[in-house]
């Protein structure tokens, strides 16, 4: 055995062990631990999905909160006006959000870099003005609240709410895992690297590209539908925050940009951080940045970037191993 197939089997136990873990806490853990973890879980998810993008397929987008509030006001046109239930709507909001997206990646991929990134931002700002203006229906700038949940008991509420919130940041780790071992995967990194050149090799670059886009987009909508969810009421500025896309981006920063270990390192160091932060209020959001700069400036790879760079370790198998008839010892890993 390897010592890379070695880490692997550490990794994939250590991933069951915490997703064990994770599923016993509604029957031991506090209200306020499942909140905690629940709110922990979604910035993961939202990291995850921003790095998918940007570490991986080179789009850096600064829009993402757009499908955050797609799919939660997905979320109480689904349950509170057509009348369905609230859980079982939540995969449908993530359907709906990856159908609002498809349109504006038509403008997007004619878009590289720094105007890729700006142009996100204006589609994300141009939605959440159409759903403030005053529309009954969406509630204008008042918004509206999720009163269908009442029929559920709360304790079995959060309990589905929480479970599904973990079951959906175990989906993004699992799709991403697969996507990037699989040919999109290879075309991803390939088009990040030098897109004319993938293109020339046969990548069909903007169609790999809409794959991620979409599943990124929809992967945002279901956990913008759980996130309100919990909050009970969705008003567009909060639906479509900046720092649905801010905080995550300071996530897969400080945790290591195009990596799975390190937008779940980032995570904790931000969770921790927010807990000591959070009563300076906007002097927080001022640390976050000086802290971000730091790690651009002096690790920027990341937390386990940089551990990866200096021991060579990987605990998700995201590279592969070519045969050994068909490689030479040096070209074994890709």
């Amino acid at each position: 055995m390897t010592a890379l197939q070695t880490q692997h089997r550490i990794g994939a136990a250590l991933a069951l062990v915490t997703l064990a873990a994770l599923i016993s806490v509604p029957y031991w853990g506090s209200a306020y631990l499942q909140r905690s973890i629940v709110e922990f879980l979604y910035f993961l998810a939202l990291a995850q999905i921003w790095n998918f993008m940007a570490g991986y397929a080179g789009m850096f987008s600064i829009g993402q909160q757009a499908w955050v509030g797609v799919g939660a006001y997905a979320l109480i046109v689904l349950a509170q006006d057509l009348g369905l239930n609230p859980f079982w709507a939540v995969p449908l909001t993530g359907v709906i959000a990856a159908v609002f997206a498809l349109p504006t990646s038509w403008l997007l991929f004619r878009l590289k870099g720094a105007y890729f990134a700006v142009a996100s931002w204006v589609i994300a700002e141009t939605i959440r003005l159409a759903v403030n203006a005053d529309i009954n229906w969406l509630g204008g700038g008042r918004g509206r609240s999720l009163t269908t949940m009442g029929q559920f008991e709360r304790g079995f509420r959060e309990d589905v709410t929480y479970l599904l919130v973990v079951g959906i940041t175990i989906l993004s780790l699992v799709l991403m895992v697969w996507m990037l071992r699989s040919r999109i995967g290879l075309g991803l990194m390939a088009m990040r690297d030098n897109a004319a050149g993938a293109g020339g090799v046969g990548v069909a670059v903007n169609r790999t590209r809409r794959i991620v886009y979409l599943a990124a987009s929809g992967l945002a909508g279901v956990v913008g539908a759980l996130i309100f969810m919990s909050a009970l009421n969705v008003r567009p500025d909060a639906a479509f925050s900046i720092n649905w896309v801010a905080y995550p981006i300071f996530i897969v920063i400080i945790g290591g940009i195009g990596t799975i270990e390190g937008p779940i390192i980032g995570a904790i160091v931000f969770y921790i951080l927010r807990e000591y932060l959070d009563d300076f209020e906007a002097w927080s959001l001022l640390a976050f940045g000086l802290i971000a700069i730091a790690m651009m400036l002096f690790a920027p790879k990341g937390i386990w970037g940089s551990i990866q760079s200096r021991w060579d370790i990987e605990l998700f198998p995201i590279r592969r191993r070519l045969p050994a008839r068909f490689s030479t010892p040096s070209t074994q890993e890709t």
